[in-house]
């Protein structure tokens, strides 16, 4: 049997539990994501006509997240639908909808999620999202493809054209500071652990 009071067994066991709180607190992280970036909700312009199609393939979204759609809302809303009205821009009996100009939907469960204009015309001239959810085990389908040239070797710069753009995080500064208050949770926890381990024995 391994001796408790041991310098390695200790370390084992703080380890052990570094990565098992590590996992767990990964997962409380949620992000707000400003739809379409530097554009606002909006009809796309013909510089850049797929502007929500690109946009939902460069996000993983999870449970948790919120998309907010920014628009003047004496000009524009919002609404979800299903896959069928989507399709077919059919504004009729959406799921959703909303018209405050500051638009936040937040996810909260896995799978294909639907969103257009609610003004006519808007929808058939590509003013609609569809993203994909991560289910638990990190699948999702894929969004639609509209072929390589839909997607722009460098992503384009827009002007700001209404309201605050909140700033999702960036890879090296989400993981940075989703790992830095975890591993000082589950080192003090460690600590503890330890402590409580050494003053059994």
């Amino acid at each position: 049997m391994a001796n408790l009071r041991s310098t390695r067994y200790r370390f084992l066991l703080a380890f052990q539990f570094l990565v098992l709180l590590q996992s767990k607190l990964s997962n409380v992280f949620c992000y707000q994501y400003k739809v379409g970036d530097l554009d606002a909700w909006g009809i796309p312009t013909s510089a850049n006509p797929q502007v929500y199609t690109i946009w939902s393939k460069y996000h993983t979204l999870r449970i948790g997240d919120s998309l907010l759609f920014l628009y003047p809302p004496s000009q524009d809303s919002l609404i979800q639908v299903t896959v069928e009205s989507f399709n077919s821009c059919n504004l009729k009996d959406p799921i959703l909808y909303m018209n405050n100009g500051n638009s936040l939907f937040n996810i909260t469960a896995h799978g294909e999620f639907y969103f257009t204009s609610g003004e006519q015309g808007h929808c058939e001239k590509n003013q609609k999202l569809h993203i994909s959810v991560l289910s638990g085990n990190g699948s999702a389908s894929d969004p639609p493809s509209y072929g390589p040239s839909a997607l722009p070797e460098i992503s384009p710069s827009y002007p700001t054209v209404f309201g605050t753009i909140p700033q999702p995080p960036s890879p090296s500064s989400s993981s940075s500071s989703s790992l830095s208050f975890p591993i000082f949770i589950a080192a003090l926890a460690g600590f503890l652990v330890s402590a409580i381990i050494n003053g059994i024995m």
